[in-house]
């Protein structure tokens, strides 16, 4: 087991209107669709990309997938989500992610997402191979996505 912190990774993320409920806050289910940009972009940074592991014959699946909210977020709102690794096991790896207000620091909510390594063909669980063992525990330099066209 491995346990790793880069926290240098960031995505920011503009909501958009269609993603705001009756209440004129962001949606509950529109974070779990961010953690997966957010996941997808770690990966790519961290590894290549998801394709990268679907050519080499792997896949993961999500087995757990938590989100803790603190305050809301409101359409134009930009989120700057940190994502980390927050655990790699023999078949499992897990991403820990925070969301905060882009513009005054605020807390928004807080993530878990726990992946289990597989093999596509068989669907069944595998180890993680030492190669992706080794990507998913590096430390990355400073690296922002900005989704939210801020013009960083």
């Amino acid at each position: 087991m491995v346990a790793t912190t880069s926290q240098n990774f960031t995505v920011l993320i503009r909501v958009r209107y269609a993603e705001c409920d009756a209440q004129s806050v962001v949606f509950n289910a529109r974070y779990g669709d961010y953690v997966d940009v957010v996941a997808t972009e770690f990966l790519r940074a961290l590894f290549g990309g998801y394709q990268k592991m679907l050519d080499e014959g792997l896949d993961s699946q999500v087995v757990r997938l938590t989100i803790n909210w603190k305050s809301s977020a409101r359409f134009d709102d930009i989120l700057a989500i940190r994502a980390e690794t927050d655990h790699v096991g023999d078949s499992s790896y897990s991403f820990s992610m925070e969301f905060t207000d882009y513009a005054s620091g605020r807390l928004v909510a807080n993530s878990e997402i726990v992946y289990v390594m597989v093999q596509p063909d068989r669907q069944g669980k595998m180890t993680i191979p030492d190669h992706l063992r080794a990507a998913l525990s590096r430390e990355l330099e400073e690296t922002i996505i900005d989704l939210a066209a801020t013009d960083l």
